[in-house]
């Protein structure tokens, strides 16, 4: 069991069952996925539990080759053990269930020029830090073993190979105070060497075992109170703009396993629901996706923001109802300092492509749903004109291993781990 992972959490309860086997956890998950009414052939794979980058590196193949196959092999047609990762990769590229997305944890410390061309040879496309807080002495305090300079060259690295970035931040540490964990987040979109795609909020909790317990024991750290924390999380998620997704506030750790600090599990409910109705609301990209509701193409505007990441420039091109603040389509584009990567030297880069609402099976078309209504494709044509216009020859997407074929059917050609097209 992962050292950040306790047994009775959910994603680790299902792997510990299932005895931590790669390709029975996909199995069991799809079946469930499946028989409470998901669409389930396009997946994206997380993989949780401590630092990636850290486990053997021919154990990290194997686990992600057996997840593949589980996919491959969900609807039967069953492949032998022997196959190589690559023929692995190229089955699921056609397969009745795709994999969209691989997305692994890993350190800032751990991110180098080699790590990432090794994440990229296993399909990676997204990658989650344990960021936690952007002051160096509470770094030091908490023992990370590394600062915010390391989490700046990581960002940078990531970012200039087409990778979506997610950072974990984690307000009440010790060390740090209310006011301290309200400027953290604004630090991150106004300081361009972090800008993350998308942000975890964990406050941070008392577990029983672990050293900070010692520290609560000996009255050498107190936790907030749940008003407090409420206060900071509602600064902390109105400072997030528009190119920026909560996946999530508060980790789904049990009220049993908690020794101090809060215990609310549905804190992000709470939270929104403070919000004033006639307030414009929040702006991060979760709380205005299209979700279910229903919006007419027709009265959809096509919205560009720009600003600097990491020495590079983002564009961030979204289609949204702007009456209703609904978020409907978005693609990320960067065109990079530099990069290191050499497939996609002197390339534009795509990061992400996303069309929000119900989703449609691969190959259906369905009117009143958002996906597949050419919505994807009007942005990446936006995405290759801003590109052409800056003088670009080349635009080169960071894609999944099941969205090359989509790609394919848009003039671009698989070189290496990307799908690229001249322009």
């Amino acid at each position: 069991m992962p050292k950040s992972y306790l047994p009775s959490q959910p994603a680790a309860q299902r792997a510990y069952r299932q005895n931590f086997n790669p390709y029975a956890q996909v199995v069991v998950r799809l079946n469930a996925l499946k028989m409470t009414g998901h669409e389930i052939s396009k997946v994206e794979l997380r993989v949780i539990g401590g630092t990636w980058s850290y486990y053997p590196k021919s154990y990290q193949t194997w686990f992600l080759k057996r997840c593949l196959q589980a996919m491959n092999e969900f609807y039967g047609n069953k492949s032998k053990n022997s196959k190589t990762f690559a023929e692995v990769v190229k089955v699921n590229e056609t397969a009745k269930v795709r994999c969209i997305g691989i997305n692994v944890e890993t350190r800032p410390d751990h991110v180098t020029e080699k790590e990432v061309k090794r994440l990229r040879g296993l399909g990676v496309t997204k990658v989650e830090m344990g960021v936690q807080t952007t002051y160096d002495e509470v770094h030091k305090l908490n023992c990370r073993g590394h600062g915010v300079k390391e989490v700046k060259e990581a960002t940078k690295l990531l970012k200039d190979a087409g990778f979506k970035i997610s950072y974990h931040m984690m307000p009440n540490l010790p060390g740090s105070t209310p006011e301290m964990d309200k400027k953290m987040i604004v630090e991150l979109f106004e300081n361009s060497d972090y800008q993350p795609d998308y942000l975890k909020i964990y406050p941070c909790v008392v577990i029983p075992k672990a050293r900070l317990s010692t520290w609560f024991r000996q009255g050498k750290y107190k936790t907030y109170d749940d008003k407090t924390l409420e206060n900071i999380i509602l600064f902390e998620m109105r400072a997030i703009p528009e190119w920026c997704r909560v996946d999530r506030v508060a980790r789904d750790i049990p009220s049993g396993d908690i020794e101090s600090g809060s215990r609310i599990s549905n804190m992000r409910q709470l939270m929104e629901n403070k919000f004033d109705k006639k307030d414009v609301g929040l702006r991060e990209i979760r709380s205005r996706e299209i979700k279910a509701d229903l919006v007419e193409v027709n009265k959809l505007t096509m919205v560009e923001r720009e600003y600097v990441a990491s020495r590079g420039r983002e564009f961030f091109i979204s289609y949204e109802d702007l009456k209703k603040n609904k978020l409907v389509a978005l693609i990320r584009l960067r065109f990079p300092q530099k990069t290191f990567v050499k497939e996609i030297n002197k390339a534009a880069l795509i990061r992400e492509v996303h069309v929000y609402g119900q989703q449609v099976a691969v190959g259906e078309k369905k009117e009143e749903k958002k996906q597949h209504s050419g919505l994807g494709s009007l942005l990446m044509q936006k995405a290759e004109e801003i590109a052409k216009k800056a003088g670009y020859k080349k635009i080169a997407v960071i894609a999944g291993i099941g969205t090359r074929e989509y790609y394919k059917k848009r003039g671009y050609r698989l070189v290496g781990t990307y799908m690229l097209k001249f322009i």
